[in-house]
């Protein structure tokens, strides 16, 4: 029989900020918190050091969110002992270096990129969003290279991108798209930039907005918020070491964003950096 529990999920959670969301929402949400990671061993001892560090003790769920099967055994795991999900924080997300793009081919660098922050994020959400109870928060981690990156799309592309009444079909064509130029070397000539992180980002980012308006237009009236945030330029794997952020300061506003209180109607399908909604498009 399924718990009363509350569950919080955070994807990639093994590190970086998805960890420090974790010790966040360990210390300040009034339920299970399941840190996520698709290396298992990994996983085991960012918990480990959480219980050490913070004497705050997250479960661990194995999960890859670019394996369609992996997301559905967690799915299984959530509703066989919670009977449904609470927070979600999609984290988990990749980025090649700068200046790899002499060593990696572009529609390499383009298919491992999407395939993890655009498609897996979607995948995820698709597949957790039926179990999402009455009140449920959902944070998309995304980057403020949408904005950049949106600039370096042609007019027409970003009218697209940008367009308020955009569907998900829609946009996953407008994704498939870019993945199909960069195969075909014709990304430029398309309107499309370079940049594989930048382009997932600005998919994410889109995707929060249609997002909301989906679980309005719904019908239903449970209080679900879904919001998308950049945590800043911060001193994790991506980040690099001389960036201006801790981890920890960068997960404040994940943090937030999973704990708005009941009947908060605004930020909802909004891009937030530090706790504020900006203008992407």
């Amino acid at each position: 029989m399924a718990r009363a529990t509350k569950v919080a999920v955070v994807t990639g959670g093994n590190k970086g900020i998805g960890l420090e969301v974790v010790r966040g929402l360990c210390r300040k949400f009034d339920g299970d918190v399941i840190l996520t990671a698709r290396d298992e061993a990994k996983g085991h001892a960012a918990v480990e050091r959480l219980v050490r560090e913070s004497e705050v003790e997250p479960l661990f769920r194995q999960l890859d969110i670019s394996n369609h099967g992996s997301i559905h055994r967690l799915s299984n795991f959530l509703l066989d002992t919670y009977g449904g999900l609470d927070i979600l924080v999609n984290n988990a997300g990749v980025m090649y270096p700068m200046g790899r793009g002499e060593v990696e081919a572009l529609s390499t660098q383009v298919r491992d990129t999407m395939r993890v922050n655009f498609w897996g994020c979607l995948d995820c959400c698709k597949v957790l969003f039926p179990h999402l109870r009455p009140g449920a928060r959902v944070v998309n981690v995304t980057s403020m290279y949408c904005r950049s990156t949106l600039r370096e799309c042609s007019p027409p592309l970003r009218a697209q991108l940008t367009d308020p009444h955009i569907t998900m079909a829609q946009l996953e064509k407008l994704m498939t798209d870019f993945q199909r130029c960069a195969d075909a070397g014709t990304n430029l000539v398309n309107g499309w930039p370079t940049f594989a992180y930048g382009v997932s980002k600005i998919g994410v980012t889109a995707m929060t907005q249609i997002q909301q308006q989906e679980m309005d237009q719904s019908g239903h009236k449970d209080d679900i918020l879904i919001n998308a945030c950049c945590p800043g330029w911060c001193r994790t794997d991506i980040g690099g070491h001389g960036a201006s952020k801790s981890a920890a300061q960068g997960a404040d506003t994940p943090v937030y964003l999973s704990l708005l209180p009941p009947g908060t109607r605004s930020p909802r399908g909004a891009l937030l950096s530090d706790r504020t909604i900006q203008k992407w498009g």
